[in-house]
């Protein structure tokens, strides 16, 4: 059987990095006492596949791993059982029974997420942001250079930036993700900072990534359902 977990990382933990928290949570599994599957062969690991790296230094209450389970807990009992097993600053959020095989992968899923950019004290962009989101959002193209390993390339994100709007004092962003179009929101906030006519300083602002989406739409039109909502509890 096929779980999803979805899982919070807070505090502390934004600095590990992804590799990292993979190897965390193969022990924490275990120290849970779950009955994971694992792979056959001379080298066996646990089948467990994560759907959206988390860039170092951003927090998210929206992270997804699929595990495969040889026998199950109802959602409850598991949820408690790994959050026994948790440090400070990672939470188990919920559990559920997900679609078998490849087309129910949470990482070949995602299509979107959420952010929220919060502004380090004083370091709000100009007095009038809040006014300009719509502005920034109504152009045709918000063109960025887009640096690689290998090269920089200009790119147009403006297709990429579903929604971007100002709540309580913070922006709200619903951006493309996944393994094509997947854009970040340090992007958004380089190409907002050039469209108010002010420098760009990574550092002024906090990054927390809120939800995972899959896309269940059409080509025509979006439909975009958190990852948690494919799956079931188990009773």
């Amino acid at each position: 059987m096929k779980v999803r977990v979805k899982f919070a990382k807070e505090g502390a933990m934004k600095f590990i990095g992804h590799l990292d928290i993979m190897r965390y949570f193969q022990k924490a599994v275990k120290r849970a006492g779950l009955d994971a599957a694992f792979s056959e062969g001379y080298s066996p690991h646990m089948i467990m596949s994560f759907a959206s790296p988390l860039g170092v230094g951003i927090t998210s209450t929206g992270e997804y791993f699929d595990l495969e389970l040889k026998s199950v807990y109802s959602s409850k009992e598991m949820v408690n059982k790994l959050n026994e097993a948790m440090v400070e600053g990672m939470r188990i959020l919920s559990v559920r029974q997900v679609e078998e095989g490849k087309a129910g992968k949470a990482m070949s899923l995602v299509a979107a997420a959420d952010y929220v950019i919060t502004f380090r004290e004083g370091k709000e962009p100009s007095e009038d942001w809040k006014q300009r989101i719509t502005g920034f959002m109504d152009q045709p193209c918000i063109s960025i250079v887009k640096k690689t390993k290998k090269s920089e390339k200009e790119v147009d994100i403006r297709p990429f930036i579903y929604d971007m709007e100002e709540k309580e004092g913070s922006i709200c962003l619903t951006l493309a993700a996944g393994s094509s179009n997947n854009t970040k929101p340090e992007l958004v906030m380089e190409a907002f900072c050039g469209f108010l006519g002010v420098p760009y300083d990574q550092w002024d602002f906090m990054v927390h990534r809120s939800e995972l989406y899959a896309d269940t739409g059409t080509e025509e039109e979006r439909n975009l359902v958190p990852l948690e909502d494919l799956g079931e509890e188990i009773e």
